[in-house]
């Protein structure tokens, strides 16, 4: 080096020592490539999974993909306002919803734009800032499930009982009566709070990959049976990006946490989680990422279970409060062995599941008892019930059993012509009309006058109405069995001798 550049480093070694860093550059990047919601961009060196970025139009994205050399982000909103090379910056803040009481009764998209024309979502005192992402709570946040939430709906609260804080899948096939099993749920928990019948329950409807219309009706529905009040809907429709389907499911947990966490009781319907797999492949594809079963990416299993497992009941030294959820899962074919369904199944406390077949030879709602199960069990069903429901499940099985076997000779003993008499009425007092939930007490006393035989000589057509005739009958006689139900008392001699008593009265009335 000779004297002239040694004159040069030094002069250089002086500019640069008086160089002044202002402000974080390292959180500044332009977007390399757009396509399919995904904006592929550079120079976020700071940036890690799950981060906002921001975009120079206001629109915002999320961190969802790590390489060496640039950072992929789903994109939350306009996707078409961005083009290559316009500005990114990281934010160091992971995506999070502010969550207050007045979201009840709106119906909102995942990111809380209001989509039912009744103006901005104030935000008050008890409004909180929820990350859309969370670990599930431990083990010793949690206590035991053992509170029914009454669905309203028989042949559910009698044999497939769930509990507040359950995680209890609906499956089967397209227009089998899923969505109906979630919409009369609610129905029946709003009529439960206004009737004041226990802690108030509050539902949360996410509406993944649906048609505008048909969240328009559920919406009506649910407003003309004064049940939208007490409900949050949530709806990334089939026309919106994938990006929104995507976080809807985690944005509406956000939103029932908020709630359980207040000590209280949360109901969310994830409807269905079929189609919020569908987003995520198609997100992974746009990702380049390797494509497994079904083209699937590895991680499927890990987006759903991270979903549910923040689904239970805490303990009352957290509150006490629950968040039961409703997934739902559409199979092709009845195919319940396929990819998604066993995922789901494998992470789900139960499932209540939809037979085509009894579908379409009216028994509404079409459940198949033999292949829905409730793994909490009767833990979370009153006393009363418990004991009523277990014969009417034996002798249902015995009548599935016998009707097959039947179809293949006529000469039938008396007994066995019997049992499958009793087993058509038994079939009929579970055919229920949608949007009409049943009171617990009265779902007893008609599954116990049924299964008892006092029905036996009744035409079919008439045992639903014969049924749940002596069960005002009797609420009228003894006015006290309401409270006896609700009380928790195990169904004793007496109580079925009384029962017994008013049953025949009934009988002889008309």
């Amino acid at each position: 080096m000779n004297a002239t550049d040694e004159l040069i480093l030094k002069d250089l070694k002086e500019y640069v020592s008086g160089f002044e860093v202002r402000g974080d550059y390292s959180n500044i990047g332009k977007i390399m490539s757009l396509g399919d919601g995904i904006a592929n961009i550079s120079g976020l060196s700071e940036a890690s999974m799950g981060e906002v970025v921001t975009f120079g139009s206001g629109v915002s994205g999320v961190v969802i993909n790590l390489k060496k050399d640039y950072v992929s982000c789903v994109v939350l909103g306009d996707f078409l306002s961005l083009n290559e090379g316009d500005e990114a910056r990281s934010t160091g803040e992971l995506l999070k919803v502010s969550v207050s009481k007045s979201l009840l009764g709106r119906i909102i998209d995942p990111i809380l734009t209001p989509l039912d024309g009744k103006g901005h979502i104030k935000s008050g005192k008890d409004s909180r800032l929820k990350p859309v992402e969370k670990v599930a709570p431990g083990i010793i946040f949690r206590g035991s499930v053992n509170t029914p939430l009454e669905t309203g709906i028989i042949a559910i609260d009698s044999m497939i009982p769930v509990g507040r804080g359950q995680r209890e899948l609906i499956i089967g096939d397209r227009n089998t009566g899923k969505t109906a099993i979630a919409i009369d749920t609610i129905i029946n928990l709003s009529r439960l709070n206004k009737a004041k019948k226990g802690k108030k329950v509050i539902s949360i409807y996410v509406a993944i990959g649906q048609k505008q219309s048909k969240v328009v009706q559920i919406a009506a529905k649910l407003e003309s049976y004064g049940a939208l009040d007490e409900t949050i809907i949530i709806a990334a429709n089939s026309s919106d990006p994938v990006s929104l389907q995507y976080i809807a499911p985690y944005v509406g947990c956000a939103i029932g946490e908020y709630f359980m966490e207040n000590g209280e009781d949360v109901l969310i319907v994830y409807d269905d989680l079929t189609k919020h797999a569908w987003s995520y492949r198609q997100i992974s594809l746009s990702l380049r990422r390797p494509s497994g079963r079904e083209a699937y990416p590895g991680d499927i299993f890990y987006l759903h279970s991270r979903l549910l497992e923040r689904a239970c009941k805490l303990s009352k030294k957290e509150g006490g409060g629950s968040l039961t959820a409703f997934p739902v899962i559409e199979t092709q074919a009845q195919d319940i062995s396929s990819y998604i369904p066993t995922n789901v199944i494998s992470i789900t406390d139960g499932q209540i599941y939809l037979e085509p077949d009894l579908f379409y030879q009216g028994v509404r709602p079409a459940i198949n008892v033999g292949l829905s199960v409730s793994r909490v069990g009767s833990a979370a069903q009153l006393p009363i019930m418990k004991k009523v429901a277990g014969r009417l499940r034996l002798e249902l099985a015995q009548f599935n059993e016998l009707s097959s076997f039947s179809q293949f000779g006529s000469d039938l003993d008396e007994a066995t012509k019997a049992k499958l008499e009793r087993g058509k009425r038994l079939m009929e007092i579970l055919k229920q009309p949608q949007y009409s939930p049943v009171d617990i007490t009265d779902q007893i006393l008609a599954v116990w006058f049924v299964t008892n035989g006092f029905l036996d000589e009744t035409e079919v057509g008439n045992v639903y109405d014969s049924a749940f005739k002596f069960a005002a009958y009797l609420k009228r006689k003894y006015i006290k069995f309401e409270d006896v139900v609700k009380s928790g008392e195990k169904f004793t001699p007496e109580i079925e001798e009384k029962l017994k008593k008013y049953a025949l009265e009934f009988l002889k009335s008309i």
